[in-house]
């Protein structure tokens, strides 16, 4: 009898191990990733992928999310089974909807779960409290998105606090441990400011929790020295142990940054000035710099996919579902009221070059409009903003936009690509946009890096603009018709219209 208990135990474990384990030789990424491809084109790959094949929850569509993937709560479930999960006393878990399982595992094993507030506006994490003698559907409640507004209490940067162990979700992660996220770097920054207090080191595990298709192959030079990396992926189906060999952030990039994150923010405010008292360096970097692939601190910027939806014009700038009813009235009905609709623009702030009669209302419109506009890499202030772009500006055209995409995707897509403009005009409706660049050569390079880009499975074409307008928007719309007027117009004219500007 004990032989034949022993061999059970041992069967059990041989089981175990090979669960548990570098699985390599076992299942090959079903999503095939090409050579050079970005993190943007990994995202997109896998959002495509999800999408064509039914395999996410609510809510959809998943781009731009971490994917409610189906049978989440399976792959979930194998949490319990890591020994390092048995061994920790506390446990921080991401608040989106496919971790919700994990959280009630958590809750369930009498541990300590820490929950980081949504986009970190309200401060770095919250303690789950359930109440005393809870039962399992209490648990599942205090696990849910509103539980854990309802049973936490906040804690704070001087907490003493240990992290044990880290569950976070993803976009893609490959067997190596490389993860990447939806792109705006919250899970990242989280571990940093942790990491910062003490509350984790290098030795704390990490687990990401995806479905099966979400692992492929990431080239390691995509990882920068601020990404989180991953020690085990739990899947439906499998638990990847990745022997990642990549090291941890050890606390807060703060040259990744700049002064506009830290406004959205508010406990990195705090973190700075507790860091900068103890004699650390923590020079901040230029917006340019925070702009650059990878760095993922200016993301918030997406918030406007948060609103309820409405149009697509709508959920950027605030001006083109105004420009897009224009034009659905056709050229004829447009020129007749030509003035007006001048007047009415130029009293919002959309400025047209050589019509700024009314100098101060173009200004204050203008300001707030370039800042709905401008996209993360642009956190230039208010005086940059009522400036006219320089007059090298070279304006590069942007089409076969598909119908559904967000400003926010393109924005992201750009700063992947290193192709990040001085100013974007969306014209979503007309499935194009308008790319700003400061001269002849950044448009070039940009050019160069669109070439191939494809979004949402349609491909974006990438050209220099018709007329390229100097200081004037990008985004105007290309009537031969008006642009001949323009240039017919007599200099004189404008250069009245540029002295009332000055007045």
């Amino acid at each position: 009898m004990l032989v034949l208990t022993w061999k059970i135990f041992q069967c059990k474990l041989a089981l175990k191990k090979q669960l548990i384990s570098n699985t390599n030789n076992i299942m090959e990424p079903v999503i095939k990733i090409n050579p050079g491809a970005s993190k943007w084109d990994i995202r997109q790959r896998v959002w495509d992928y999800i999408e064509e094949k039914n395999l996410a929850n609510f809510p959809r569509p998943v781009h731009n999310r971490i994917p409610n993937f189906k049978a989440a709560n399976q792959a979930c479930n194998r949490l319990a089974e890591l020994q390092e999960f048995k061994s920790s006393q506390t446990v921080k878990v991401n608040p989106d909807s496919p971790q919700q399982q994990a959280r009630f595992v958590t809750l369930e094993a009498q541990k300590t779960l820490l929950v980081p507030t949504p986009r970190l506006r309200s401060g770095l994490f919250n303690k789950i409290t359930p109440p005393q003698g809870a039962n399992k559907e209490q648990l599942r409640v205090c696990a849910s998105s509103q539980g854990v507004k309802d049973f936490s209490v906040p804690v704070g940067l001087d907490a003493k606090v240990k992290v044990d162990l880290v569950v976070v979700g993803s976009v893609a992660v490959s067997e190596k441990g490389c993860r990447i996220g939806k792109g705006e770097g919250y899970a990242d920054l989280e571990w940093a400011m942790m990491a910062s207090m003490g509350a984790v080191n290098e030795s704390t595990v990490v687990v990401t929790v995806v479905h099966d298709c979400q692992v492929v192959d990431i080239p390691e030079e995509l990882i920068g020295s601020h990404d989180l990396t991953v020690d085990y992926i739990l899947t439906p189906t499998r638990v990847i142990k990745t022997e990642c060999k990549l090291p941890k952030p050890q606390g807060v990039i703060w040259t990744k940054l700049d002064a506009e994150k830290l406004e959205k923010i508010p406990i990195l405010k705090k973190l700075r000035a507790l860091e900068e008292q103890a004699g650390k360096d923590v020079t901040l970097g230029t917006a340019s710099h925070a702009a650059e692939p990878g760095l993922q601190t200016n993301q918030p910027k997406r918030q406007p996919r948060r609103r309820p939806r409405r149009n697509t014009q709508q959920d950027t700038e605030g001006e083109t579902s105004q420009e897009s009813r224009r034009e659905k009235k056709g050229e004829a009905d447009q020129k007749p009221r030509q003035q007006p609709a001048r007047a009415r623009k130029d009293s919002r702030g959309s400025g047209r070059g050589d019509e700024e009669g009314e100098a101060g209302k173009v200004a204050k419109g203008r300001s707030r409009r370039v800042a709905r506009e401008q996209g993360p890499e642009e956190g230039r202030g208010e005086a940059t903003s009522q400036r006219k772009l320089p007059q090298s500006v070279t304006t590069v055209y942007l089409g076969g936009i598909p119908a559904g995409l967000r400003v926010s995707e393109l924005k992201t897509a750009l700063r992947e690509r290193s192709a990040a403009p001085l100013r974007l005009t969306w014209q979503g409706a007309q499935h194009r946009a308008f790319l700003d660049y400061s001269d002849p050569q950044v448009a070039d390079q940009a050019l160069e890096a669109l070439q191939g880009l494809s979004l949402n499975g349609h491909s974006l074409q990438a050209e220099l603009a018709k007329s390229q307008r100097g200081h004037k928007r990008s985004g105007q719309r290309q009537k031969p018709s008006a642009a001949a007027k323009a240039n017919a117009s007599p200099p004189d004219a404008k250069s009245d219209a540029a002295k009332e500007a000055d007045q």
